[in-house]
């Protein structure tokens, strides 16, 4: 393994200053030649720019003094089940297990003629990984990452004075990748004091306390650099983005304001190579607060949801839609019996806004209405046929068995003889039980795409074999004859709404004419 320390290419010139006080004096290396590059006495910095990083340098220390006694080390240990070494009937050869049959061909070699022997398994060595975490409550109550407790096995508290402690309870949440530990001391602990995560703006200072790479103690600085952002780890995300250095380890130490308050808990990084690449991701503090707080007294969340199937608004949908600006969530499915149907949702709607909460994106949509008290009604502002509506929603829990989209369908064959739609490019059959089946989807009618011109108005649009076409326009399609219908009188030219379903939920397309 190499490592550079700021090498330099032949040939480039490199430089090394050294400066001695009031005398200013500098000696630049270029191409083995030292010249005397400054006789200049050093020029002193204005005292007002060396009192105001004074002041943040103090601001960075006094947050991290402040929350650094609550910061701890979490050390999970997994028992590794035993290797079976079974002796295949020939003297000093054994059937390999299956992690040693892609060895090195020595290596391999190696353990096909180690010699016979009684023991028919080889020993187990316990895994082992850490990371951080930080104590919100006296009593011994630590919040941390799901990744980094889950999966059964002993987890091992050290504090930051040394003490170790084995944990007395675990509860962990995967949907947003939380957890919290219990342990007992017997005295009060030192807490870190939890901030407002909705009041940090992008560009304000941030720390990241944790143990990276095994480092206990470690802090780091950045900023907020976005906030929302989506990773597709969890099932509800809303993470803040930051460039302070969040490594290995990090995992479920406190992001912190200028304040010492616990802003984030950290939990993802974007890389490339492992390690630290400019941008990091924490849950804000106050789904960390919201979802540790059930963990805590019931053991489980409880969230909340409306039953509906939803997508992005982009340009396209946006410009068929009558809006200025893409934004909200698009209805393309109201599930019977939930509370979207109940408050008269339809598909098709824009859900922009919600509970008083200007409506951005899915995401943001799904975030705020898991939190929302059970059984509470608030208030929801639509899009309807260019027109806001407003309505009223009683939501409910969460059932258990709910899932925003099935990914479990297989390809149907849809190797039929279907009726030609030349104006879109596609061919379409009638939604048989057993294709409905194979698609893994539960509707009885509908009309299954069964062909695709790649180069057709509905192949640039994306639309492909075994989707089923739900809608055109304004005009729900259950029959072939109704599809034929609905398309007479469409013009491609400005494009056309069209709603398809597959195993995964619906969506709208925007078809246009190929250009």
């Amino acid at each position: 393994m190499s490592r550079q320390f700021g090498s330099t290419p032949r040939g480039a010139v490199a430089a090394i200053v050294i400066a001695a006080s009031g005398l200013g004096v500098g000696y630049f290396w270029g191409g083995g030649m030292p010249l005397v590059a400054d006789t200049k006495p050093a020029t002193k910095a204005p005292a007002e720019a060396v009192e105001n990083a004074n002041s943040l340098s103090h601001a960075f220390r006094s947050a991290a003094e402040r929350t650094m006694p609550a910061v701890v080390t979490v050390q999970h240990t997994m028992e590794s089940k035993p290797v079976n070494m079974r002796n295949d009937g020939r003297r000093g050869q054994r059937e390999l297990p299956d992690q040693f049959r892609e060895l090195d061909p020595l290596l391999k070699r190696f353990f096909e003629q180690m010699p016979d022997f009684d023991a028919r398994e080889m020993p187990s060595r316990p895994s082992q990984s850490s990371g951080s975490g930080v104590i919100i409550d006296r009593s011994g109550l630590i919040l941390t990452n799901n990744h980094v407790v889950a999966g059964g096995g002993k987890v091992k508290v050290k504090l930051n004075d040394g003490r170790e402690f084995e944990a007395t309870d675990i509860k962990t949440d995967p949907s947003t990748d939380l957890a919290i530990v219990r342990i007992k001391a017997g005295v009060d602990l030192p807490v870190a004091p939890l901030g407002n995560s909705d009041e940090m703006r992008v560009g304000d200072w941030v720390l990241a306390l944790g143990q990276p790479f095994g480092l206990a103690d470690t802090v780091t600085a950045g900023i907020i650099s976005a906030k929302g952002r989506g990773l597709g780890i969890t099932e509800h995300e809303e993470f803040l983005q930051t460039d302070a250095a969040i490594n290995p380890g990090n995992s479920g130490g406190p992001l912190v304001n200028l304040n010492g308050e616990v802003i984030g808990i950290n939990t993802a990084i974007s890389t490339t190579s492992g390690g630290y690449q400019g941008v990091g991701f924490a849950v804000p503090v106050k789904v960390a607060k919201w979802v540790s707080e059930q963990l805590d007294k019931e053991g489980k969340v409880h969230r909340a949801y409306l039953g509906v199937g939803i997508q992005p608004v982009n340009q396209d949908l946006a410009s068929q839609l009558g809006m200025t600006t893409p934004h909200g969530a698009m209805v393309t499915e109201v599930r019977p019996g939930s509370p979207a149907e109940k408050a008269e949702l339809k598909v098709g709607d824009v859900i922009v806004e919600y509970a008083g909460t200007k409506i951005h994106d899915p995401r943001q949509l799904s975030a705020v209405v898991a939190r929302t008290s059970i059984h509470a009604k608030e208030p929801l502002v639509v899009l309807r046929d260019g027109r806001e509506t407003k309505l009223q929603v009683a939501v409910q829990e969460m059932p258990e068995n709910f899932k925003a989209a099935r990914r479990d369908g297989k390809d149907a064959e849809t190797a039929q003889e279907g009726t030609s739609v030349k104006k879109l490019g596609i061919d379409v059959a009638p939604l048989t039980a057993n294709t409905a089946e194979q698609l893994g989807l539960k509707v009885k009618e509908g009309v299954v795409i069964v062909g695709v011109d790649d180069d057709s108005p509905a192949g640039k649009a994306g639309l492909t074999t075994g989707m089923v076409i739900e809608r055109i326009g304004q005009q729900p399609v259950e029959t072939v004859e109704q599809l034929e219908a609905a398309m007479k009188d469409v013009s491609l030219e400005r494009g056309v709404l069209v709603l398809v379903r597959t195993a995964e939920g619906s969506r709208f397309v925007v078809v246009k004419e190929v250009e």
